[in-house]
This record gives structure tokens, sequence and C-alpha cells, in this order.
């Protein structure tokens, strides 16, 4: 018995150094290794080890937070957890191969209403990271036409607010930006300059209690109450980096009283761009920014996606996300 447990645990090491798409391609091959290769020990390694470095997640794969808390030989509904199936669901490999799962005639939806004129979807971003970074990601998307092309600037108005920004994505597809801060430029450049933080104007805070405790809720001014009302899609631009203090409760209140839905239909998509200023900054694991949002409370499809300001890298992955999920819902 001691030799057989000897054998097993160097198998297991071994197996270790192999990555998980060999592990999955090696238990094709064989019943026998079919059965090594779905070790729970050996997938819950592979998931705390790589989860940190993925640079997306969505509301479909956010894998339970529970999980990293849980005692590996603890059962869930008389079996151990099936790491392998939260590996498989939620890195962004296997995401991308269940992409497909939409109906066949989606693909042909699509191009027959790519022949037809339409009023081009409408996005409003907001969020910390919009104004906390060194680098200004809209001023970057602004500027930058070899990775999104300014397409033009509107001229109609939605009472006040402005019309936003119209861009192009690979060439084809045009969508508008209205992009909602908290204060003036002038205060948000004196908070950076400051380190402190500007007293946000969107949104205004109520009294509410659950159970016996205060809880936070916020509600929209008027004139964006008139955007969320007319949008067809929200990014949050998330401050993802590390050496910041974040108050995410208090991001999560926000969010949830932009994307309420007495202001408009409840299964708009929400993009977030978990953000930094530059790649030398250590940031947050998006996985971890989506816990700490507790974005698994929230009841629309959802995906947060890694971006750096100063390059725009991971902005397009987010961009193509969004417009999938509005034309799939303007579809239905």
């Amino acid at each position: 018995a001691a030799l057989n447990g000897f054998q097993i645990d160097v198998q297991l090491n071994i197996m270790s150094f192999l990555s998980p798409q060999d592990l999955c391609r090696l238990g094709s091959t064989s019943c026998y290794w079919r059965a090594a290769v779905q070790d729970p020990l050996l997938w819950r390694y592979f998931l705390l080890r790589d989860l940190p470095s993925w640079t997306s997640i969505d509301w479909k794969s956010l894998p339970d937070e529970e999980i990293f808390n849980k005692a590996f030989s603890e059962e869930c509904d008389n079996e151990l957890y099936d790491y392998m199936a939260v590996y498989k669901r939620s890195c962004p490999q296997g995401r991308r191969s269940l992409k497909s799962s939409r109906p066949r005639y989606g693909t042909v939806t699509s191009f027959l209403q790519s022949l037809v004129t339409q009023a081009e979807p409408r996005f409003a971003m907001f969020g910390p990271g919009l104004e906390e970074l060194d680098n200004s990601l809209v001023q970057k998307m602004m500027t930058c036409p070899e990775i999104l092309l300014v397409a033009g600037l509107p001229h109609r108005q939605i009472h006040g607010i402005g019309s936003g920004v119209s861009f192009q994505f690979n060439n084809n597809q045009k969508f508008n930006i209205v992009t909602l801060y908290s204060t003036t430029s002038v205060e948000r450049r004196r908070a950076r300059e400051e380190q402190a933080v500007a007293v946000n104007k969107m949104f205004y805070q109520e009294n509410s209690t659950v159970g016996n405790q205060q809880a936070m809720h916020y509600s929209v001014i008027a004139q964006v109450r008139k955007v969320c009302e007319v949008v067809d899609g929200f990014i949050y631009v998330a401050n993802a980096e590390a050496h910041r203090e974040h108050d995410r409760q208090e991001e999560l209140a926000r969010i949830l009283a932009m994307i309420d839905p007495a202001l408009g239909p409840p299964n708009r998509p929400l993009l977030v761009l978990s953000c930094v200023s530059h790649v030398g900054v250590k940031r947050i694991p998006c996985v971890y920014v989506a816990h700490q949002l507790q974005l698994n409370l929230l009841h629309q499809p959802w995906m947060m996606q890694d971006t750096v300001a100063a390059t725009l890298d991971g902005l397009l992955n987010g961009i193509e996300w969004l417009l999938e999920e509005a034309n799939y819902k303007s579809a239905q």
C-alpha cells in the first residue's frame, strides 16, 4: 500500500509539470489516463496556480470564492469538489471553446442585420479607473486610430450630458460611448495631484436598512438617469492597481445604481475594465477584483477584462464581447 501511494505521488508530481491542455489530451488516450488526469488534488493545484494570471472572467465562469477556503477533503453533494470542471469552465481558453454555444442561426441573423442600417449601440462608461490613473484611458482611445478608430462626434444631446464619441470596431461596427465623469476636470486633476478622493457628483446617497444594519444605497442624478434610460449597456472602469486603496463596497453600490432595472431593460450587458496605468504597475488579478466587487450578485451578463490605459491592451477583447452581447440582446 505504501509503495502504491508513493507511485501515485510520483505520478501526480510528474503530471503537474504538464499543462492542463496536455493533460486533457492525455486523458483522451485511454480509460486509465482519463481517470488519472482527473485527480482533484492536481486540478486544485492548477486552479490556484493559474487563476491569478487569467486576464478575463465572466458571469458564467467566475469560480466560487468559497473554493479557495474549502479544505481539499471537504465534500460537495457527497462528492469531492470537481476542480477540473471549474478550471475548464473558468480559464479563458475553455471559455473560447464554448463561445459557439448559441444557435447556428445566430450567425445568419447577424449577417442579415449587418445589411440593414441600424442605430449604433450606445454605452455609458464610468468608474474610478477613468479618473484616478496616471494615464487617461479616454485620451488614449481618442488618439490611437490603429487600435480604435474615432468615427465621429455626434451632435445629439442627452439632457445636457453630451452625445458621446462614435468609434468603429474592426473597420465594421460603429458604436457610441458616453463618458460620465464624477466631477469637473479641474477637480479631478486637483484630486490626483493631492492623492485625495474627489466628491462624486453623479450619485446621491439614500438611507436604507437591511435587517438591523444600515445599507449603502445610491441613486443617480437626473441627467445621468436620462443616459441610463437610453444606453444599450455599460462600461465600468475599475482601478486595479495594487498599491492603491479601494472601497469596493461603495463601487458596487454605484454600479447597482447605474444598472438599476427601473432605468431600463434588466439584461443590458456590463463590461468591467480592470485597468492599470501602464504595463509596469502591479495589478490585482481580475478574478480577485470580480470577487471584491461581488459581481456574482448581478443579474445581467457581465465580463471583466484586464486593460492597460497607456497601451489599450485588452480593450478590444472587452469591446468585442460587449458588442456581441448588445447585438444578441437586440436580436432576441
